[in-house]
């Protein structure tokens, strides 16, 4: 089996349009929420994050004209316009065309265009721009990819499935390189959605905490190009080595009550990597700061062996970006690796999970080599992708 490799990426939340700008900002402790009132989402304040329209859409543009694109910008979604802009931004540095039969095009999402469902955008799109194929065919045709994309969507773990599904069609050989692109907005649907479980914090998130109340809602987009290419890069810091999804079979919306089927998953995947738990350098969690979510996996690394081993969220900076957190989450990780710095779990303070995880409570130097990225999501379903440096 070929080795797959990490080789460039980008990510667009609300705390910059770039991987750099993201990355200090989290390092240096910064987050992404603002008190929300805004009656066309919720009609109570809440915290959201939010990607700068402004910046967004003059980013947009500038492509736009770079490409010599006849239509105009109007004739694009939100949703469409952070993929893009993504993509672009990921693909413009390497050093050669990553669009012949080659490459794989993996798009990531939970809702796709879901805002079309609303009056005030129905009339400037047809109803097939709702449907998640249309979208991708947009993007792929945009950039002018020669296959066609390939989708994505399972609830929460969406962008993790979709690194490790492009990683393993590579391994087979089928592809030499794939780019995998993730994204989410807010919308009124979106926030409807959570609260209808009365899962929405008041306050920004605050993952493992004893204080945490709710989970906080975030938009975002993410790219990160895979490859099996060695020799166009004098360096390849970044590999998967394994990978692994299961599930519950508990609860359409409720986790497990045990963590026995997250602890399959890792310990698959530490297995499939050759990676003793001791090993584990470093973990990058969902936490999504429900009572549930965090208690779950709190037991499962605790069954995996990984009680000692350091773990963050990020949800505490950018909130939970629904198809984008599998992707920005693993971007911040493979930096973090590369940095040797382990982050803060922004929002915590005081352990409030059943066993003695070790939650990272200030961002500090550490020589990573073996990190774990995991996700849960609704309908129980698990996964789990391992970074090591090459």
């Amino acid at each position: 089996m070929k080795e797959v490799y990490i080789v460039q990426d980008n990510i667009i939340s609300s705390l910059g349009f770039t991987t750099s700008e993201n990355m200090q900002q989290i390092e240096k402790g910064r987050i992404g929420f603002r008190i929300t009132h805004d009656d066309t989402l919720f009609p109570n304040t809440i915290p959201i994050s939010l990607v700068e329209t402004e910046t967004l859409e003059e980013s947009f543009q500038m492509i736009l004209d770079l490409y010599d694109v006849d239509a105009g910008p109007e004739t694009y979604t939100r949703m469409e316009k952070l993929f893009v802009v993504s993509i672009q931004r990921t693909l413009h540095s390497l050093p050669y065309d990553f669009k012949g039969k080659k490459t794989l095009l993996v798009i990531s999402t939970t809702k796709g265009n879901i805002n079309l469902l609303e009056e005030s955008s129905q009339s400037h799109f047809n109803d097939k721009r709702i449907f998640l194929w249309e979208m991708g065919r947009i993007i792929q045709e945009f950039f002018g990819f020669a296959n066609p994309p390939l989708i994505i969507s399972n609830a929460c773990i969406s962008g993790i499935m979709a690194i490790m599904t492009a990683a393993r069609y590579l391994r087979s050989g089928l592809y030499d390189n794939a780019v995998v692109a993730g994204g989410d907005i807010i919308t009124e649907f979106v926030i409807s959605g959570f609260q209808s479980f009365l899962s929405l914090s008041p306050t920004p998130c605050r993952p493992y905490d004893a204080a945490r109340d709710g989970l906080s809602l975030g938009e975002g987009c993410g790219t990160v190009v895979l490859t099996t290419d060695t020799d166009n890069y004098p360096t390849l810091p970044i590999k998967i080595t394994g990978t692994s999804v299961t599930n519950d079979a508990n609860h359409i919306s409720g986790p497990s009550r045990t963590g026995e089927e997250l602890n399959l998953a890792i310990r698959q995947t530490l297995s499939e990597a050759a990676v003793t738990p001791d090993q584990v350098d470093y973990i990058n969690a969902h936490g999504t700061a429900t009572t549930f979510n965090d208690e779950m996996e709190a037991k499962a690394f605790t069954l995996a062996g990984l009680l000692d081993t350091p773990i963050n969220s990020l949800k505490g900076f950018w909130g939970h970006t629904l198809g984008a957190a599998g992707i920005i989450e693993s971007i911040a990780t493979i930096h973090s690796m590369m940095n040797n710095t382990l982050i803060q779990s922004a929002g915590f303070e005081t352990l409030g999970v059943p066993e003695p995880i070790n939650v990272i409570a200030k961002t500090t130097a550490k020589e990573i080599h073996t990190s774990l990225k995991t996700g849960s999501g609704f309908g129980g379903c698990n996964a789990v992708i391992m970074f090591q440096k090459g």
